[in-house]
């Protein structure tokens, strides 16, 4: 039996990943780090199965000892602050958690397990004011964010302990990758909840930022297979993961409002407050390498995505609005 450890596993692709491996027979080890109210959202449902570690990703003594616990083979380094907008109030946390941390978690397994393999989360943000489109694995980086600054530095930092100290670590260039389980700040899911909200009546309007945007979005249950074939190579390598399509936020509108039955014109208002100081005005990735050396395939499309998310929000927003009903009455 195989044994993986994976930092952010409560997070979109660390419950994804955790099923994945658990299908496929590993012993799954999760790191989270200790808070007064614990949320198991995401991996409610497989909590019981997983081993849990307390760690923290700034904290090398703590990573040092969950590498020693976990005695992994593989090692799935998810963790991160993911917002990019919170990344300009919060610089230097992004900076710590988004960077450093990878740093830390690299040592912890050269430390405690070197020959582990090891896989790091880069981010299609790192190419930020594309130099080329699409954007392969050889695309120069230009981040527009403290966010995807960070995420360079996580990168780089991987082919360094890879060159340096002939770890197998690689990193997924993965693009913008969706579910039901996105937290609500990212626009995808902001977009769903609201038009479950205001399908139900229980919210009038929603607030956007630019609309012509145009990103490469796929499903995350998809690209998690893709982390997981990284590591079974004969050799440590870098992939773009992506779909290779583009669709603008104003597309993501029109399929989601519109798969209840409205039209977004009708609800959405433009607020400047949404606009990022430095925008990424388009993210399209080729995936030609990860086709061809990794075997992988998308399974979902971008409009089943949509209405997946749209639907299962509709349901959750439903046993909510009844809970709420019922502790009223």
């Amino acid at each position: 039996m195989k044994k993986a450890l994976i930092t952010g596993i409560t997070g979109q692709d660390g419950s994804y990943l955790a099923e994945l491996l658990l299908s496929k027979d590993y012993e799954v080890y999760g790191v989270r780090r200790r808070t007064s109210t614990p949320n198991f959202e995401n991996v409610a449902h497989i909590q019981n199965d997983i081993h849990w570690l307390s760690g923290d990703m700034t904290d090398l003594a703590s990573l040092i000892e969950a590498v020693r616990q976990s005695d992994p083979d593989e090692v799935y380094n998810l963790a991160a602050q993911s917002f990019v907008a919170a990344s300009w109030p919060q610089p230097l946390a992004t900076g710590q958690i988004t960077a450093l941390s990878v740093t830390n978690m690299l040592e912890a397994v050269r430390i405690a397990k070197p020959e582990a393999r090891f896989y790091q989360a880069s981010s299609s943000e790192m190419f930020g004011k594309v130099l080329e489109t699409p954007q392969t694995e050889t695309t120069p980086f230009y981040p527009r964010s403290p966010y995807g600054v960070a995420k360079v530095y996580g990168h780089w930092i991987t082919v360094n302990y890879r060159e340096s100290f002939n770890m197998f670590a690689c990193s997924g260039i993965l693009f913008n990758h969706e579910s039901p389980r996105r937290g609500l700040e990212f626009v995808t899911r902001k977009v769903s909840d609201a038009v479950a909200r205001i399908k139900l009546g229980l919210q009038q309007e929603l607030r956007m930022g630019n609309l012509d945007s145009l990103r490469d979005w796929g499903f995350a249950g998809d690209y998690v297979k893709a982390m997981w074939l990284m590591l079974q190579q004969d050799q440590p390598d870098d992939y773009v993961i992506s779909t290779g399509e583009m669709h603008s936020v104003r597309e993501l509108l029109q399929i989601a409002f519109s798969h209840v039955g409205l039209n977004y014109e009708d609800y959405v208002v433009i607020d400047p407050q949404f606009v990022r100081p430095a925008e990424v005005d388009l993210l399209l990735g080729d995936c030609a390498k990860a086709k061809e050396k990794l075997g992988w395939r998308l399974e979902v499309g971008f409009e089943q995505l949509i209405h997946m998310m749209v639907d299962t929000d509709l349901e959750r927003v439903k046993r909510q609005a009844a809970v709420e009903a019922s502790v009223v009455v």
